[in-house]
């Protein structure tokens, strides 16, 4: 666990990177990297984030996995809401949308042959 009990803070930066803040640990570390984040070497410890341009939805659901990941392993966490892939209050698709499966018909009579 963080040492203090410090919590772990998975924000969108300035800049819409997101990056996570707090105290980390060696399995902490581990999580998020499985996560999809990057630790960069910075002037006062490493940078945490996830890759720059993979899109909002990605970044979403690899922060909102990388929360639930942590959670469940009883660290301390906050994920901004906008980082959640569906906004509180709205449920997500039971099922990924697809299109409309084409009925079968039977093919069209042929005439006999002779």
């Amino acid at each position: 666990m963080t040492v203090g009990g410090d919590t772990i803070r998975i924000t969108r930066g300035r800049g819409g990177e997101v990056e996570v803040t707090g105290t980390i640990d060696a399995f902490a570390r581990d999580i998020l990297i499985r996560a999809g984040f990057l630790f960069l070497p910075a002037l006062r410890g490493h940078w945490i984030r996830l890759p720059f341009d993979l899109g909002q939805g990605w970044e979403n659901e690899h922060a909102a996995c990388a929360a639930d990941m942590l959670t469940a392993a009883r660290y301390p966490v906050h994920l901004d809401p906008d980082l959640r892939p569906h906004p509180p209050g709205q449920e997500a698709p039971a099922t990924p949308a697809r299109p409309p499966a084409m009925t079968a018909q039977a093919p069209p009579s042929r005439p006999p042959r002779h």
